[in-house]
């Protein structure tokens, strides 16, 4: 244990070491207040003892200074010691960041009860803030669990229509465009019941993967919107910027060559139906939803592996 012992009068040090050491204890000693601040910066006691009369600055301000220098998930028990035994004395030590507060002389005795007592409540803070930073990292994979897809690793229908609201309620504030790209996996029965039910989650993961690497920025999201249909939500992004992005993803869907047998093109594709516009009061998420699926429908049926815009003309 190593113990910060601040004490001007060399006799008082000397004493106080000796009896440290005696008990185990690893001394570093100073003798003035900015001594104390510079070795607590550069050794990291895991106790000090504080006095409270210096020939710089008092002990006072020494815990104040060392409390704003530690980490928010550390804590150095301080004992000042001082020949003050006066009520507003210990009351002031105590605002001042110390723990305890002892009364020159102090007896080896005393002096070992008090490090040992010290020393239980910081082995109980620390096991305290060891499972806090247990819980807040499962708290997080929880979190992450509960918005990625199982199977894909990507957003999941819930995270998809968090974001999806989220970014229209964006968009409704500052006036930009938000487009939405719906897109399923061509003749993926078929698929599955051609090679498989593993082959098919397999797919359906290749796919995602794809999917995910045609979009770049932080707040494009690509999410399972449900079974083998996904979605990508393109934030500031013009029609026109929106169907780069969207042939680029059923290109990435191509470059896997994952064969199917089962589908007119010889191996697994994807159609798309991509839709755009600058939300409007009395207007909800649903409607954007709606006409990507209404271009996604005109793409299936006008041969798949393809890309279709919303026409309100056609609709």
């Amino acid at each position: 244990m190593k113990i910060l012992v601040v004490e001007d009068t060399r006799t008082n040090l000397a004493l106080l070491t000796r009896m440290l050491e005696n008990l185990g204890a690893q001394v570093i000693p100073a003798e003035t207040g900015q001594q104390a601040i510079d070795r607590f910066s550069g050794h990291h006691p895991d106790l000090i003892l504080l006095d409270v009369v210096l020939p710089d600055i008092d002990g006072y301000e020494v815990a104040r200074q060392v409390r704003q220098a530690e980490k928010s998930d550390h804590w150095t028990p301080i004992i000042f010691l001082s020949g003050k035994t006066g009520d507003a004395d210990l009351e002031a030590g105590i605002a001042a960041g110390g723990d305890d507060y002892l009364f020159k002389p102090v007896s080896e005795v005393v002096l070992g009860a008090k490090i040992r007592a010290m020393q239980r409540i910081v082995q109980m803070r620390t096991a305290l803030v060891a499972l806090t930073q247990q819980l807040d990292s499962a708290n997080r994979e929880l979190q992450r669990l509960s918005s990625c897809d199982g199977l894909t690793g990507i957003a999941n229908r819930r995270s998809f229509d968090e974001a999806l609201q989220r970014e229209w309620g964006r968009a409704c504030r500052s006036g930009s465009e938000l487009s939405l790209m719906m897109c399923d996996v061509d003749y993926f029965k078929r698929f599955n019941d051609g090679y498989g039910h593993q082959a098919g989650d397999e797919c359906l993961r290749r796919v995602a993967a794809g999917l995910a690497g045609a979009v770049h920025r932080s707040t494009d999201v690509v999410a399972r919107y449900g079974g083998e249909e996904f979605a990508l939500i393109l934030p500031d992004t013009s029609l026109g910027g929106a169907l780069i992005i969207a042939q680029k993803a059923r290109q990435a869907v191509r470059q896997l060559a994952l064969p199917h047998t089962g589908s007119d093109h010889g191996q697994v594709t994807v159609s798309a139906g991509l839709a755009s516009l600058i939300p409007q009061p009395g207007q909800n998420p649903g409607m954007l939803i709606e006409q990507a699926d209404r271009a996604l429908y005109r793409a299936k049926h006008a041969g798949r592996d393809q890309v279709c815009k919303y026409d309100p003309t056609l609709a």
